[in-house]
């Protein structure tokens, strides 16, 4: 199974419109995540829902942050992008008659469900600010003298 990149994308977008460009089109998102403005404008619709971001139509409009990285948990991004699952394992999907697989996927169930929680908890402790404060230390060490807004520039 593949990962789901929607988080991760769409926290990489919101750090970018607060430290870089602002307000940024459907078109330019998709060329920063290597995707498509139709994805963007579906993944951007769920934050924008969870008041995240706002848009505006026309020449000049775009998406743009609705509130401060500050006020934005990593859980709001989570739960705007459409609850992605969070693991890539499990239990089997039909009930089976075997005990053995039984005590499996209770077992599996239980410790997910537990994980599940702790993570989804974490996620509401951090906020979308704490990551960006990550990036720029990660700036200042790397030497680099310009931040680049959009993938493809040198240096990013």
């Amino acid at each position: 199974m593949a990962r789901d990149l929607r988080m991760s994308r769409m926290l990489h977008v919101l750090i970018h419109m607060d430290r870089h460009v602002g307000r940024a089109t459907s078109e330019q998102i998709a060329q920063m995540i290597s995707t498509n403005a139709v994805v963007v404008r579906r993944m951007m619709a769920g934050l924008r829902e969870r008041g995240i971001v706002s848009s505006e139509k026309g020449h000049g409009g775009g998406w743009q942050l609705a509130c401060p990285l500050a006020e934005i948990s990593l859980r709001d991004v989570y739960e705007a992008v459409g609850h992605p699952p969070l693991f890539n394992i499990g239990p089997q999907a039909d009930p089976s008659p075997c005990l053995v697989e039984q005590a499996v996927d209770a077992r599996l169930d239980a410790t997910l469900a537990e994980a599940e929680t702790r993570l989804l908890a974490q996620f509401a402790a951090i906020t979308v600010e704490e990551v960006a404060q990550d990036f720029e230390r990660r700036f200042e060490e790397s030497g680099h003298t310009v931040p680049f807004p959009w993938h493809g520039a040198t240096g990013e």
